[in-house]
């Protein structure tokens, strides 16, 4: 396998599909396949894509960082902060910044950075199958990718803790419950529950889309006051939009929107 096939990219109808490729290794990540998600990622804000759906081959949607392709000694001289900072931190900011919505396909184990990826995207979409673990600890390291960010704000503190504390992996109902995912079906309606939702959202606004994220994004790092004013902002590009004159037009001749994304 060459380096570029560790991750498979491909676009098609506005939606892209980017795809963890080494399902000998159950997806775990090693270098190379963090440059190119993180590069993936970034050149999605300027590509054609209005949807990106993030998965992975075999029986597992990401499995963590791969330990041994290193071996013992070449992990140990690792420069962990400066690789985290060029390869896996960008790609988490560029998920986060990115102005279309990203699509999380779990169907199995979300381990590691693997989980937190998932939780890096707009919306999780996993199979009764799937397994979600903040796995760190259990080799003696913290969380990295925004598992303490991303935990801390969907569960509160002491679940946060508690996960990040013992690893223990859970399943895909439990998670559900914890409000990490949006939605679990049965393995076999998986592909159709994403590719509706895909297509669905490929179809929306794509103005009002990223604007609803932006917003959401600033609202978990400011108070109401400062939310209400960015909200009234984002609203001025929303009524600036074609896609908003199409949405009205389609509102007074009670018929569906045929939003453009301009």
């Amino acid at each position: 396998m060459s380096q570029n096939d560790k991750l498979l990219v491909s676009l098609e109808n506005g939606i892209k599909r980017i795809t963890f490729n080494r399902p000998e290794r159950r997806n775990a990540t090693d270098n190379a396949t963090l440059r190119l998600l993180r590069d993936a990622i970034q050149e999605s804000a300027e590509d054609g894509s209005k949807v990106i759906i993030l998965t992975g081959t075999g029986d597992a949607f990401c499995a963590g960082a791969d330990l041994q392709t290193s071996g013992d000694s070449g992990l140990m001289n690792t420069d962990v902060t400066k690789m985290l900072r060029e390869n896996v931190n960008p790609a988490v900011l560029a998920m986060r910044s990115l102005n279309k919505p990203i699509i999380a396909r779990v169907h199995g184990h979300a381990a590691g950075v693997g989980c937190n990826y998932a939780l890096a995207c707009d919306w999780i979409i996993a199979s009764e199958q799937a397994k979600f673990g903040q796995v760190f600890v259990k080799i003696g390291l913290a969380p990295d990718g925004g598992g303490s960010y991303f935990l801390s704000r969907t569960v509160g503190y002491a679940k946060a803790f508690e996960l990040l504390a013992t690893g223990d992996i859970i399943g895909a109902q439990e998670a559900l419950a914890l409000g990490l995912i949006n939605r679990v079906v049965a393995y076999e309606e998986l592909d159709e529950a994403v590719n509706a939702t895909a297509a669905r959202l490929a179809a929306a606004p794509a103005v009002a889309i990223a604007q609803i994220k932006q917003s959401l994004n600033y609202a978990m790092k400011h108070d109401l006051a400062e939310s209400l004013d960015n909200e009234a902002v984002n609203q001025a590009a929303c009524f600036a939009s074609q896609d908003f004159q199409e949405g009205v037009q389609a509102f007074l001749e009670k018929r569906k929107a045929n939003f453009a994304g301009k």
